[in-house]
């Protein structure tokens, strides 16, 4: 975490100090390899153009329409590579991902991307002072429109789970130079987007280790679930967490977020959660919000305040060159 502070400290005086081109081809940086395009949707890269310039070293939030070969399903995503993935020293290191999902629909587009709340300079910053991993920030929409899919494969619906935790990851795995394991992979999200976030970690135990989880649902209430309760059961982090628990892993990390000026309920059912099911494989942590509100900004400050840091140390950090 220092050689990462002083690292930032040293991108913001000068070489990340250059915008960086999300335009023509594709994002301006090295791929996993020189094939990785041959997958990409029609056979070519997918073109990110550039969306915003960021306070975190003029680099570059980037956004593609893309469609996902899994779920079939076509959205935007946004990216975010922080300072050091442009430095030359980390030129052949993998970074780690975190997936950023937003409350309400996220679409049609995910408000992560806003200058007004500043994650990517905050992610910057954060790896600056040795709080935070330097994370790839990717941020998806999270539903096809106006209606609630609960980041899930409902029946006769678009294939929003596929999406979410396989054609998105694929997206930036093929694009990315990023780990090939678990352990370089999280989520974060707030409100519905913290029921994503929660979900696809204890879903896919296998491809994810971690979560910041705020003020979230706690349990699939999609209407679209009429008429199969089977399917919206396989989806439910309770089952989920527990189903993990009785098999005994893999450990997953789930920091939760809640603000002192939310709603009684939303603590009560964090609460519950972490009574009912954080033991055994599934490692939980509750970050108190004072005065917090159920809102991203406020959010921001329980990332700060521990959660950022309490996830990083438990995944995989990049490697300068000797």
């Amino acid at each position: 975490m220092a050689a990462v502070a002083v690292l930032v400290l040293l991108l913001f005086a000068g070489y990340g100090s250059r915008p960086v081109p999300f335009g023509g081809s594709g994002p301006d940086f090295p791929h996993t390899s020189v094939n990785a395009a041959a997958s990409i949707s029609n056979g070519k890269h997918p073109a990110f153009t550039d969306q915003r310039t960021t306070l975190a070293g003029g680099t570059k939030i980037g956004m593609t329409t893309y469609r996902g070969k899994k779920s079939g399903f076509t959205g935007k995503v946004w990216v975010w590579a922080p300072p050091q993935y442009y430095d030359p020293r980390y030129a052949k290191s993998a970074f780690p991902v975190l997936i950023a999902l937003p409350g309400s629909y996220g679409y049609p587009y995910n408000y992560w991307t806003r200058g007004d709340l500043g994650l990517q300079e905050d992610v910057a910053r954060w790896a600056a002072q040795g709080s935070s991993l330097p994370f790839i920030v990717v941020m998806p929409v999270m539903n096809p429109g106006r209606s609630y899919h609960d980041c899930s494969d409902i029946p006769g619906q678009q294939k929003m789970g596929t999406w979410m935790t396989s054609d998105v990851p694929d997206l930036v795995r093929e694009n990315f130079r990023t780990f090939g394991s678990r352990d370089g992979w999280a989520f974060m999200g707030s409100s519905s987007g913290g029921f994503c976030a929660l979900k696809s970690v204890l879903q896919h135990p296998e491809a994810f280790k971690a979560a910041i989880v705020s003020g979230p649902d706690i349990v699939p209430d999609s209407s679209l679930w009429r008429g199969h309760p089977e399917e919206q059961q396989a989806n439910n982090p309770q089952v989920l967490a527990r189903r993990l628990i009785d098999r005994g892993g893999p450990e997953v990390c789930l920091a939760f977020q809640v603000g002192t000026a939310e709603s009684r309920g939303e603590m009560a059912k964090v609460r519950q959660f972490i009574a009912d099911y954080g033991h055994g494989p599934v490692r939980t942590r509750l970050q108190t919000i004072v005065g917090g509100r159920h809102n991203g900004v406020s959010y921001l400050r329980g990332m700060e305040e521990g959660s950022v840091r309490w996830i990083s140390d438990r995944l995989g950090a990049p490697t300068a060159a000797p």
